[in-house]
C-alpha cells in the first residue's frame, strides 16, 4: 500500500477558508446540421436523359458534400430514368421526367416522376441472357436500401434510397 503525504498547512494566517468547487460549464452540444434542401430538376424524355441526370447528380453530391456510393446512385437513377423514357416513348406518359433528390436522416432518396400511370412490375428475372433490357428493377432491388413507387396526380413516382453521411 502506498502512504499518502498529509495535506500541507495553509500559508494563510487565520482560519482556513473552505475551497469552493466551481463546475465548469459544459460546452454546448453543437447544433445539428441543417437539413439539406431537396433538389428537383426536369429532363426531356429522350435517350440522353439518363446521361444528363448522371452529370447533375455528380455535381449535386459534390456540392452537398455527402458520403454516398455515387456509382450506385447514378446507376440506379439511370435505370429508373431509362424506364421512364421507355414508357414515355411508348406513349404511356408525357415527355417530361422530373428527378427529386433529398438527403435526410442518413440516407439519400432519389425519386423519378413521369407521366405514365403504368406501375413498375418487379418479379423474377425471366430475361433472356442476350436481352439488353429487363434488368433495371432487379438492380434497384438488389442495390438500394429501399425502393418503391406511388401514384401522383400526373402519373407515378419511383424512388430508391441509399445510406449516406455528411462529409
Amino acid at each position: 500500500m502506498i502512504a499518502m503525504a498529509p495535506p500541507r498547512p495553509s500559508s494563510q494566517h487565520g482560519p482556513s477558508r473552505p475551497t469552493t468547487f466551481i463546475p465548469q460549464q459544459a460546452e454546448p452540444d453543437p447544433a445539428p446540421p441543417a437539413p439539406l434542401p431537396a433538389c428537383r430538376f426536369s429532363l426531356s424524355a429522350r435517350t440522353q436523359a439518363a446521361a444528363e441526370a448522371r452529370g447533375q447528380l455528380h455535381t449535386l453530391v459534390c456540392l452537398w458534400g455527402i458520403q454516398v456510393d455515387i456509382d450506385v446512385l447514378v446507376l440506379l437513377a439511370s435505370e429508373l430514368i431509362t424506364n421512364a423514357v421507355t414508357h414515355a416513348e411508348n406513349g404511356a406518359g408525357a415527355g417530361v421526367i422530373s428527378v427529386c433528390v433529398r438527403c435526410l436522416r442518413g440516407e439519400v432518396r432519389v425519386e423519378v416522376h413521369d407521366g405514365s400511370h403504368d406501375m413498375p412490375v418487379a418479379g423474377p428475372l425471366n430475361v433472356d441472357d442476350e436481352a439488353e433490357t429487363g434488368r433495371g428493377l432487379m438492380l434497384v432491388d438488389t442495390l438500394a436500401a429501399e425502393w418503391g413507387f406511388y401514384r401522383t396526380p400526373g402519373g407515378k413516382a419511383v424512388y430508391f434510397t441509399l445510406p449516406s453521411g455528411a462529409a
